[in-house]
C-alpha cells in the first residue's frame, strides 16, 4: 500500500528533529504510535468482520447447494413404505388405570462352558517318577517296583 523507504524514514526523522526538537521528539513519537496502534486495530477489526461475513455468504451458499442436492436424491430414490404392525385399539386412559402386570423373575444360568475353554489353559505338568515310599508299599503289595531313578544323560565336550 505505502511503500515507504529506509531513507525517506531518515528525512522524515531529520525534519521531525528540527521542527519538534529533542526534547519533545519522545512524547511526539509515543503520541503517533498510539494512533498507528488505533488505525491498525480498526483496520484489523473491518477485516475479521469482512472476513466473517464472506464465510456467511458462503456457508449460506453451500447450504443451498446442499439442500438442492438432497431433494434431488429423494426424487430420485424416494423414501419407501415401513411396514408396521398396526397399533392395538384401546382406550388410552385404561393403560393408565390397570394393575400394573407382575411377571415371573427370570432365572440367571451360569456362563457357558465355552467361556472356561476361552482362557488359558496351565503349563503342562511334569511327569514325576514314584517315591521310595510308593515304590516300597508296591513291592509289599506284589507288584513290580516302580523305577525311581533318572537316568541323566551327559553332554560330551567336544575335543579340540
Amino acid at each position: 500500500m505505502f511503500d515507504v523507504a529506509p531513507t525517506e524514514l531518515l528525512l522524515i526523522a531529520a525534519v521531525a528533529l528540527v521542527v519538534i526538537g529533542p526534547k519533545d521528539l519522545p512524547k511526539a513519537m509515543r503520541f503517533v504510535g498510539y494512533w498507528v496502534g488505533k488505525a491498525r486495530g480498526v483496520a484489523r477489526q473491518f477485516r475479521s468482520g469482512f472476513d466473517s461475513m464472506v464465510r456467511e455468504a458462503e456457508l449460506q451458499d453451500m447450504e443451498k447447494r446442499w439442500a438442492a442436492e438432497n431433494e434431488r436424491i429423494m426424487r430420485e430414490h424416494p423414501p419407501t413404505a415401513q411396514h408396521m404392525l398396526p397399533m392395538p385399539a384401546s382406550e388410552p386412559d385404561a393403560a393408565e388405570d390397570a394393575p400394573p402386570t407382575i411377571v415371573e423373575m427370570p432365572i440367571v444360568a451360569p456362563a457357558p462352558a465355552a467361556d472356561v475353554a476361552l482362557a488359558p489353559s496351565p503349563a503342562p505338568k511334569a511327569k514325576r517318577t514314584p517315591s521310595k515310599a510308593a515304590a516300597a508299599s508296591a513291592s509289599k503289595a506284589g507288584a513290580a517296583p516302580a523305577s525311581t531313578t533318572v537316568k541323566k544323560t551327559s553332554r560330551a565336550k567336544p575335543k579340540p
